[in-house]
């Protein structure tokens, strides 16, 4: 019946390439909305990472069968009215507490229907089987077959999609699939209530497995866990008792503090009878609900990549080697925030999947709170609609009806290439935990529950009835599994567990005993040269902006050319196509990055008469890794966690997300806590993300000043005593407060060539980025050079003669820097103002060697211009006082503790700016 052939695009440079399209006959083809809206191509062919799913055409109805609809228009009526509304009148609750409701619309005689024993030209407008061939059904017959496809124990919604070709393949398959043979029986699992989700998944797996499918990348809560790690993933039950008799899950001698047994993960190979494997990796979580979606798209995208730049069939499409498989709860389901946010990146070019499939355990409570106060709308999968993902409602208590709701789903992913969702109805056994008592607040839901057999034991009964299996065979598959629970549980007491970490692309890495902050990661000036004359070249055919030209380019081509006066946007691009050279790959992400939010990074370049958009430094010349530019949507929470989760699938991927402003990461908290921060000691996990915040109090207000620069140092793991040389700091993540562009450049590069990863955070520049003063220069980048985390004084002269030492961060270095050049003459060299630029690790020794300089000194103060409370302050305190000369108390410039960041008002924000710097370098 369908027709496919092959797109004429080639998946080389990151495009969907075949494209199965669906066809009957030669009649008209309706292509999907959104191909006919995309007219406006901002992003060409070439630009590496813009993927996007391949496109489907379908069928218009034949000449004959639009004559037949206007024909039956009351017909057509009646169709559409179970199409959009049958859902509704569905027998989906297992404890009958939803009364299945009345649906006017779908009464035949509305329309004027009614039953007259004449038979109706179905053509065109049902597409149902009929015996002879014959086209015609009576009504009572219609409508019986629209209750059994459309009101039964699956429901679907698919007419609030707005591609015609997607709502036509439904209404053609659904029926197709609703007359299968029933799938076979069901083993006995413990998700007690909600057993049909291991069927769901174990029906999912093994269609993956049957369609070539070689990764799928699992995402799912705490409910069920367990159960699916052990019933499907093959996760040894001795370890997970091993862990439960208060032991860690990775062996003792490893730095790491571990997590509960409902966050534990797995990654095995699964086969389904077919030739080739599937591995599935199911991903950490952290207690808070559905954060870790965002990380299960961008590690799956991330893999989904890799699996695209090494395959050399030009076949390949955005999601035929990788799917995305999400598991919610009904409540958090529609009640986080990121789940939207996730979606909402779902069809995007540089963050699609090609569809990922999402199953609800739809529990109908949240903790003690039913549905009617959970949510305003009538499904918890409406959110879904917010992408036109169709969805597909199916009662848990019938096993095969959920086989066939997840074929019919992972059938729909397969066509489209977009997300799905399935909507599981089912109940919860127990309260929110074994030892919750739920009936404090839903009596007569566990009225019910209570009284009533579990979904096992109803199939199990079924089965027996027909003759599948007898209560012999049932008991003796009850034994087995029961008996190998118990040589499990002996055999945990000598468990000794194994490190699951820095294996495959991860082997050659090393978990750090300590901190790698200097390193040579210097480059030859011919390289720089060559590379920054590569990062803003372009084929002449190519309409560049005239101030593009005139600003960007011409001065960028003359300071390399000089090797002096190197801004901070072109440092930036020296480390980047360094590395590129190296054959690291980059994925730089944000809202704004391609321009940069401060219009000085230009790492790619739209034509001024098509559009099309270019990336020079993907053109450098011979072998080299590729840059991904991924200008994001207006999101923080979602696109950061996919960030993170591009960083742990690969150390061969500098992944870099940059917020429009620095405090943007507010929205991200979530993921920068139970991921960024901690990931590594809670699961072995290494990360090499970067985030660039900028940075820096310039008069803008209390929002777009501070980037928070104190939640990150809190959540630093390093001693505050730092006394002792022998010392041994080893953070979880390195804090920056870099003040020149040769500091940035050897930054970036530091994350790749050290042999561990460790996350960035880099308080970067905003007013510094075009600063005269805050500039380098190519040798500073040169063979022998690395990153500095401090600065030493360059103001002072004799170190004699010094009387107070100011340690500063950041901007406010070249604030005070210029009013010492105005008033040397008094400051007569007694004040010394010492960088520190690198905050976390604390560079205890190197401003040890500093501090040393200065014998005749008899004040050394920490000056900030954040507010006492934020800032750096409260970190450095404790370890720069720990380092001081007996006697000496580190004394405190800077404005005073404020709720706020900063003050909204100019004039006050004027004041205390200027008292800050004439406190500094005066009184001493």
């Amino acid at each position: 019946m369908w027709k496919s052939f092959v797109s004429k695009h080639s998946c080389k440079l990151g495009l969907s390439s075949t494209s199965n399209m669906w066809r009957r006959k030669h009649y008209p083809v309706l292509v999907s909305e959104s191909a006919l809206l995309s007219k406006r191509l901002y992003h060409e062919d070439v630009v590496y990472g813009y993927r996007v799913p391949k496109e489907v055409e379908y069928s218009d109805y034949t000449p004959e069968q639009l004559a037949n609809r206007q024909r039956q228009a009351a017909l057509v009526c009646l169709v559409n009215a179970y199409r959009s509304s049958g859902h509704r009148a569905t027998d989906l609750d297992p404890l009958g507490l939803q009364k299945r409701a009345h649906i006017p619309e779908l009464d035949p005689s509305r329309y004027g229907l009614e039953e007259t024993g004449k038979k109706l030209n179905i053509d065109g407008i049902l597409e149902v089987p009929v015996s002879g061939g014959a086209k015609e059904l009576s009504i009572t017959e219609i409508n019986k077959t629209l209750e059994e496809i459309y009101c039964g124990r699956v429901a679907f919604e698919f007419e609030h999609i707005p591609e015609t070709a997607e709502r036509r393949w439904f209404a053609d398959y659904t029926f197709d699939n609703f007359m299968q043979k029933k799938f076979g029986q069901v083993k006995r699992y413990g998700l007690e209530g909600a057993e049909s989700a291991i069927v769901a998944l174990d029906e999912l797996f093994s269609l993956c497995n049957h369609s070539g499918i070689a990764e799928a990348v699992l995402g799912m809560p705490h409910r069920g866990r367990l159960n699916i790690l052990i019933d499907l993933l093959k996760y040894p039950p001795r370890a997970l008792f091993h862990k439960l008799q208060g032991n860690p899950e990775f062996p003792q001698d490893l730095p790491a503090s571990g997590d509960v047994i409902s966050h534990i993960a797995s990654s095995p190979k699964l086969n389904y009878g077919c030739k080739d494997d599937i591995h599935v990796t199911m991903l950490h979580n952290p207690s808070h609900l559905e954060a870790v979606n965002p990380v299960v798209a961008g590690y799956g995208r991330a893999k989904q990549m890799y699996l695209y730049d090494n395959n050399t069939d030009p076949s390949c499409a955005l999601g035929d080697r990788l799917i995305g498989i999400q598991i919610h709860g009904d409540a958090a389901f529609t009640g986080q925030g990121v789940i939207m946010e996730t979606l909402g990146l779902s069809n995007l070019p540089h963050f699609s999947l090609g569809g990922t499939v999402h199953v609800i355990i739809n529990n109908q409570i949240g903790y003690t709170t039913p549905a009617t106060n959970a949510r305003s709308t009538l499904y918890t999968s409406d959110i879904a609609k917010l992408v036109n993902a169709p969805v597909i409602h199916v009662n848990g208590d019938y096993p095969e009806e959920v086989a066939k709701a997840v074929s019919i789903a992972f059938e729909y992913r397969k066509r489209f290439r977009k997300d799905v969702i399935i909507d599981l109805i089912t109940f919860r056994r127990w309260g929110h935990n074994e030892l919750d008592e739920p009936s404090f607040t839903q009596p007569q839901m566990y009225k019910i529950i209570r009284t009533r057999e579990s979904i096992p034991k109803l199939y199990e009964r079924k089965m027996e009835e027909e003759g599948v299996v007898s209560k012999r065979d049932a008991q003796a598959v009850r034994s087995e599994f029961s008996n190998y629970l118990e040589e499990e549980l002996s055999a945990s007491k000598e468990y000794e567990p194994e490190a699951d970490h820095l294996k495959g692309k991860w082997s050659g890495l090393v978990m750090p005993r300590e901190a790698v902050t200097t390193l040579d990661t210097g480059v030859d000036i011919g390289t720089l040269q060559l590379v920054g004359e590569k990062s803003v070249a372009v084929d002449s055919a190519f309409s560049v902006h005239p101030r593009l030209l005139k600003h960007h380019i011409q001065p960028r081509l003359k300071k390399l050319s000089d090797g002096t006066s190197i801004d901070w946007a072109t440092a930036e691009a020296l480390a980047l196509g360094t590395l590129l050279k190296e054959g690291y790959n980059i994925r730089l992400c944000g809202q704004d990055v391609g321009r940069g939010t401060f219009s000085q990074r230009h790492a790619m370049f739209v034509c001024q008469e098509t559009e099309n958009v270019f990336v020079p430094l993907n053109s450098i010349g011979g072998p080299q890794g590729k840059l991904e530019v991924a200008n994001s949507n207006l999101s923080e929470l979602a696109v950061l966690g996919f960030e993170y989760g591009v960083s742990i699938q690969s150390p061969r991927i500098l992944p870099i997300w940059e917020a429009q402003f620095g405090d943007f990461h507010n929205t991200a908290q979530v993921i920068i806590d139970t991921y960024i921060s901690s990931g590594e000691t809670k699961w072995l996990r290494q990360s090499g993300l970067v985030m660039l915040l900028p940075h820096g109090y310039d008069g803008a207000g209390p929002e777009h000043s501070s980037a928070r620069i104190e939640r990150f140092l809190q959540l630093c793991s390093t001693p505050m005593d730092i006394s002792d040389p022998s010392i041994v700091q080893n953070p979880n993540m390195h804090v920056v407060n870099p003040t020149t562009p040769a500091q940035i450049f050897h930054l970036l590069r530091r994350q790749m060539k050290r042999n561990y990863r460790k996350p960035l955070v880099v308080a970067s520049p905003k007013t510094l980025l075009r600063l005269s003063a805050a500039t380098s220069t190519l040798q500073e980048m040169a063979p022998s050079t690395s990153f500095r985390p401090v600065i030493a004084d360059s103001l002072a002269g004799d170190p004699a003669n010094v009387k107070r030492v100011l340690f500063v961060s950041g901007k406010i270095y070249y604030d005070l820097a210029k009013a010492y050049a105005a008033d040397s003459a008094r400051i007569d060299g007694q004040i010394a103002i010492v960088r520190v630029e690198e905050i976390c690790p604390f560079p205890g020794q190197e401003l040890v060697g500093e501090i040393a300089r200065f014998a005749n000194a008899t004040e050394f103060v920490w000056c900030q211009e954040e507010t006492m409370n934020a800032g750096s302050y409260s970190f450095v305190q404790p370890r720069l006082q720990s380092i001081l000369p007996d006697g000496m108390k580190l004394q405190y410039i800077g404005r005073e503790p404020l709720a706020a960041p900063v003050t909204g008002v100019s004039r006050v924000y004027k004041a205390e700016q200027a008292k800050i710097i004439s406190d500094a370098l005066t009184g001493f």
